[in-house]
């Protein structure tokens, strides 16, 4: 606990009041962002769907494209299915241990790209979640030279969210915000099987 005075405390929180006010005014551009969500930590796609949230919450348009999961229920995608304001496309086979067949992923990769391209031309499209890319890329299913292209092409106001594993260097070198989600512990090791409204 702190034994400052109020005067210090006062002091001390003008002072950085004025840092972040200055940091503020500097910050006076308005254009769409690509945040890169990596790490081998749990949160990523979380992370992600509460941008949907809370673009939902200023009315704006979103759509997600889910890159490998699909083949079991979540609840988010129960959720966002209530939104007419959010396209969403599971467009996945299944995590790659559990499909086993390399070209079949290729194709549901291909498949899903080919949506988000299509989003990612869409001037109406205010955010854009691509759910697992990063897998995608990682395991060669998609070429990373167009994936960065059409990034790099998108509409000027459109934000986009990449989540997954092992984001590629480039893709973080072109990203504006980066975070990588750090493995501390996770129940799953300790034999809690994965539950309702935390993993699925």
């Amino acid at each position: 606990m702190s034994t400052r005075g109020p005067d210090e405390y006062r002091r001390k929180m003008a002072k950085r009041k004025q840092a972040v006010d200055a940091r503020i005014a500097r910050a006076s551009q308005d254009r769409g962002v690509l945040l890169v969500l990596t790490g081998p930590g749990k949160g990523k796609s979380s992370s992600a769907f509460g941008m949907v949230a809370r673009s939902l919450g200023h009315g704006l348009r979103c759509a997600i494209v889910s890159f490998i999961k699909g083949t079991y229920d979540t609840g988010e995608e129960r959720f966002f299915r209530r939104f007419p304001e959010v396209e969403l496309h599971v467009m996945g086979e299944g995590f790659t241990w559990e499909t086993q067949d390399a070209e079949r992923d290729r194709r549901a990769a291909a498949a899903a790209w080919q949506r988000a391209t299509e989003l990612l031309r869409d001037p109406g499209v205010n955010l854009l979640v691509l759910d697992e890319l990063n897998v995608a890329l990682r395991h060669g299913m998609l070429a990373l030279p167009e994936v960065l292209a059409e990034l790099r092409q998108r509409p000027p106001g459109q934000h986009v969210v990449v989540t997954g594993r092992n984001a590629a260097p480039e893709l973080i070198e072109l990203a504006d915000t980066v975070s990588e989600i750090r493995a501390v512990k996770h129940a799953f090791r300790a034999g809690v099987r994965a539950q309702k409204g935390i993993e699925l």
